[in-house]
């Protein structure tokens, strides 16, 4: 057996070019510059919770919005009816439609037909080329507003105009490397890295910024036409609705200093015709005052003294340099179409970042080297060969994760630490493949050759079915779980080429090269699970009703005292606190009780110095959320001033409902998925049998978290996903060897051919469970808070699916399988009796 040369040199420039792409990475700063500019200097992209920085998720308010337009629409309701003449007797708002009343019900087609020149063509999507408002007529009263078409291209348009405010107003701030991104149809996602401030942020991203100039009512009284409105001192003025110069007509704003004062005030300049309506307004109100109005807040009303005719004007009040330069940033890149409310927070400090790059590093330097000795203790010489192919996976991951711009997250290190174990399974697939076929007493090529065939099926099979996990979770999660599944999917996808191409290649090449007549795969320490004959079956029984003890065990917990929620699902805020000295949480939870914030809980993590703060969610939307967090910041810093919020989440209602949703649906489709592949590649008792135990072993999962009281977050949910791809894996490899044994040995009972292919499949079974097991224990010990809710349930979940491999997947495909054989046995018991001819059927009569 000789391997094609040209196949060699090609592995081998992969294995290169995977090596200089992934080099970067390991480089700091200071000695990638120094690299030549024509090596890769690319480096992965750390996500927030590594570098630390903010991230927010800003929707568009519709309500805002079609208020907005509405008003728009009044006053051109108005002027189109008084241009042709039409005298209405009232053009009101009603809701989200416009009311006319005309004097005169003859007018009414007339005025419907001018009402319609109003409307605007839909210019994108299905709806294209309909009108965005529907005019109906009823006798005299006539209603405008906009249609469900006309609705929906209005946010359309709003959120695509807000993407470029918002770019606008972050350069304007100067942060660096910002991500801003439409996400679903509402929704803008906003990444700012190295950004601390996340009040300062929502000030700068949720604010219209709608300036406008108004004069006040002369009696200083509310009245028609008349609105009151504030200043931050809680002052009211009379404000007349009327604008008389929009913030539209602003050409710059600039932070400056009150030469007297020397506190910061905003001035501003007008474009050409602002200037001209400015010194107008200026000119015929001396000595009135007027009000500079922005989102519906006073900033000032000075009175005007004399006529401004140069076009500028200065806005004074009570602003920090921060929320001056704010304030003129906005200004300058203009208003926002429509208020957007922030329905989620994630802020991260860089400290916190760079602790969990430390930690996610070391843990996964240990898992790898607990799996890299446990290969070598188990294959000796040939495990250098598994462990070199390991060490290129690794390497090629991480280049792979470069060369497509994906963004490392802390559960992307957890993907990258359990992708490295479940690329041992098909090493030790094809290791035990092989050995099986030596002791059979095929020559080495020969073992190679079938071992690597008989091993491929069964490899593709299993790698599959994490591969439906990994889309799933990809699909329905977001953020540092999107990471997770990337990393996980590119980990699994390069595996077929590191442990199955590359290792071929070397092993025949050795064996060539060694003129090996035998391949002989011995372990340094002598274990042999081998040609054992262990009847698994006799303890069907008890083991299908431990398992379904368990289960009930885990609903009632399920059910009481339930999971502990974390705060993705059930919205609210977990703030992360670091004390200089040991925290006292007695204190702290006297103190942040005061705040009549409703149900706080607090507890450690990682160290004595660590304390993570829990408030319920607000009543009042996101606005109390955001009032909210202010005020424990400030507790905490009263409490302890040398403590520091090190990592603040805040989830709305109505992410965290989505979010619950989704995590609930992406269970339920990823196990018919791979339902659906089982049924498919192999029958449908395989299936019926690995979908009974996966729900078993999905349950026992739920029963594991809320006996641990480990938070049950998207992370939790990525574990469950990830479980489910594990435990049908595992089913699959055994599975497999039953299908084989099947075709063998035809005449054997089932109940005999499982035991055998149980047998057989034993240490292949021990060591991909030890293996992953290795490989994840470090996360689970070290990773952190960010990873505890997927390795500690994924080390238990481990044991749980090699358990139910055999003595629960194995005694159910045994009753299927037999009563599939009945069933069989009875039908054609009686289409024989059917086609008997009825001459034989009688009995004969005995001769006399």
């Amino acid at each position: 057996m000789r391997t094609s040369r040209w196949l060699v040199v090609t592995y081998t420039v992969i294995i290169l070019l995977g090596l200089l792409i992934a080099l970067p990475n390991a480089l700091p700063q200071s000695v990638l510059q120094r690299v030549p500019a024509w090596l890769p200097h690319q480096q992965v992209s750390l996500g927030l919770d590594l570098r630390g920085g903010s991230h927010l998720v800003l929707e568009v308010d519709e309500a805002d919005l079609t208020k907005e337009r509405l008003q728009s629409l009044l006053q051109d309701a108005r002027r189109v009816l008084r241009e042709k003449g039409i005298q209405p007797k009232a053009v009101v708002r009603s809701q989200n439609q416009i009311v006319v009343t005309l004097a005169d019900a003859a007018q009414s087609d007339a005025a419907v037909t001018e009402l319609k020149t109003l409307a605007n063509p839909i210019s994108t999507g299905l709806s294209a080329g309909q009108s965005d408002l529907a005019v109906t007529a009823n006798g005299a009263t006539i209603t405008v507003g906009f249609s469900p078409a006309g609705i929906s291209a209005n946010v359309d348009n709003a959120v695509q105009q807000s993407l470029e405010v918002i770019r606008q107003r972050v350069d304007q701030v100067g942060v660096s490397e910002p991500t801003i991104q439409r996400i679903g149809a509402n929704r803008v996602l906003v990444q700012l890295p190295g950004a601390q401030d996340p009040s300062r942020l929502r000030e700068l991203l949720g604010s219209t910024a709608k300036m406008s100039f108004h004069m006040l009512s002369p009696n200083n009284a509310p009245g028609p036409g008349v609105t009151m409105l504030k200043d931050d001192e809680g002052r009211s003025y009379p404000v007349l609705d009327r604008v008389e110069i929009s913030g539209d007509r602003l050409s710059d704003a600039r932070v400056s200093f009150d030469p007297n004062t020397h506190e910061p005030i905003v001035s501003f300049r007008f474009d050409s015709a602002g200037a001209s309506r400015f010194a107008e307004i200026t000119r015929q109100n001396v000595g009135n005052p007027f009000a500079i109005v922005l989102d519906d807040k006073v900033l000032s009303a000075p009175v005007i003294r004399e006529p401004i005719t140069g076009g500028s004007g200065q806005i004074s009040g009570s602003f920090s340099a921060d929320s001056a330069t704010t304030l003129a940033a906005m200004l300058r890149a203009g208003a926002l179409p429509a208020k957007l409310t922030v329905i989620e927070e994630r802020t991260v400090g860089a400290d916190l970042g760079a602790d969990a790059i430390k930690m996610g590093i070391y843990s996964g330097i240990v898992g790898f080297v607990l799996v890299a000795a446990f290969i070598f203790v188990l294959y000796g010489t040939w495990g250098f060969l598994a462990n070199i192919a390991l060490l290129i996976h690794t390497i090629l991951t991480f280049s792979a994760l470069t060369l497509v711009g994906a963004t490392l997250t802390l559960p992307g290190i957890a993907g990258v630490v359990l992708g490295i174990g479940l690329a041992v399974d098909a090493n030790v697939l094809i290791n035990e493949r092989i050995r099986e076929e030596t002791r059979k007493g095929k020559s080495a090529f020969a073992a190679i050759d079938t071992g690597f065939r008989r091993a491929y099926s069964t490899i593709i099979d299993g790698n599959m079915t994490a591969l439906i996990a990994a889309a799933i979770l990809f699909f329905f999660g977001s953020g540092p779980v999107r990471g997770f599944a990337v990393t996980m999917a590119l980990g699994l996808i390069i595996s077929m080429f590191t442990s199955v191409a590359f290792v071929r290649v070397a092993m025949i090449e050795i064996t060539r090269r060694s003129k090996l007549k035998v391949l002989n795969i011995r372990p340094l320490i002598p274990f042999s699970p081998y040609d054992k004959h262990i009847q698994f079956m006799k303890a069907r029984f008890f083991g299908l009703t431990v398992s379904a003890l368990l289960s009930i065990a885990s609903v009632v917990l399920f059910i009481h005292p339930g999971l502990n929620y974390g705060v993705d699902f059930r919205g609210g805020i977990q703030m992360a606190v670091k004390t200089t000295g040991p925290a006292d949480l007695g204190t702290f939870r006297e103190g942040l009780n005061t705040l009549g914030l409703g149900e706080i809980s607090l507890q450690s993590f990682g160290d004595k110095n660590s304390i993570l703060v829990r408030a319920q969610r607000q009543e009042g939307g996101e606005e109390a959320q955001t009032a909210a967090v202010t005020k424990l910041k400030a507790e905490v810093a009263k409490i302890d001033p040398t403590a520091t919020v090190e990592g603040t989440d805040v989830i709305g209602p109505k992410v965290s409902g989505e979010l619950a949703w989704a995590g609930i649906l992406s269970v339920v489709i990823a196990s018919f998925a791979m339902l659906i592949y089982i049924w498919v590649r192999f029958e449908w008792p395989f299936a019926v049998g690995a979908i009974i135990t996966l729900v078993l072993d999905v349950t026992k999962a739920i029963g594991f978290f809320a006996i641990t009281g480990l938070d049950f977050n998207l992370t939790a949910i990525a574990a469950i996903l990830t479980l489910v791809g594990y435990s049908v894996n595992d089913k699959v490899v055994v599975y497999d060897r039953m299908r084989e044994n099947m075709r063998l040995y035809k005449s054997m009972p089932l109940r005999e051919i499982i035991d055998k292919s149980i047998n057989e499949t034993l240490a292949r079974s021990l060591y991909t469970n030890a293996t992953a097991f290795l490989a994840l224990v470090p996360m689970a010990i070290w990773g952190g808070s960010a990873v505890s809710s997927f390795a500690i349930p994924m080390v238990f979940g481990i044991l749980v699916a090699g358990a139910s491999s055999i003595f629960i997947a194995a005694p159910i495909l045994l009753f299927l399988g037999d009563w599939r054989r009945r069933h069989a046995k009875a039908a054609a018991t009686d289409t024989a009796v059917e086609i008997i001819p009825p001459e034989q059927g009688r009995p004969r009569k005995s001769a006399s």
